[in-house]
This record gives structure tokens, sequence and C-alpha cells, in this order.
């Protein structure tokens, strides 16, 4: 068996940097994925809050209605 030389250990290196350099890519799209997906769970839960608000007043005005009777 002969022994690796500095051209086959230098492309090894070459392709192992590429591969670390996808890596980083693939990353940084996931995380992209990943605080896309946090930020619209926000903006979700703001507008289920502020649509429960009048649901609720509405609830209320109907209960005091329901009472004067």
């Amino acid at each position: 068996m002969t022994e690796p030389n500095l051209e086959f250990i230098g492309a090894q290196l070459e392709r192992l940097a590429g591969d670390v350099a996808a890596l980083r890519d693939d990353m940084a799209v996931l995380t992209a994925i990943v605080l896309r997906q946090d930020a619209t769970q926000t903006v979700l839960l703001t507008e289920v809050r502020a649509t429960h608000s009048p649901h609720r007043r509405i609830a209320d005005r109907v209960r005091r209605l329901e009472t004067h009777d």
C-alpha cells in the first residue's frame, strides 16, 4: 500500500473545505426557515389574540342582554 502524497492530501482538504462550506450554507438556509417560522407563529398568536378580544366583548354584551330579561 502506498502512502498518501501531498497532492492526495491537498485534494482531500479541498473536498473537505467544500463540504464544510456547503454545510454552512445549509445551516444558513435552515436558520432562516426557523426564524421565519418563529416570526410567523408570533404574528399568528397576535392575530388570534386580536380576534379574541372582539369576540369576548360581544359575549359580554350578550350576557348582559340575557341577564336583563
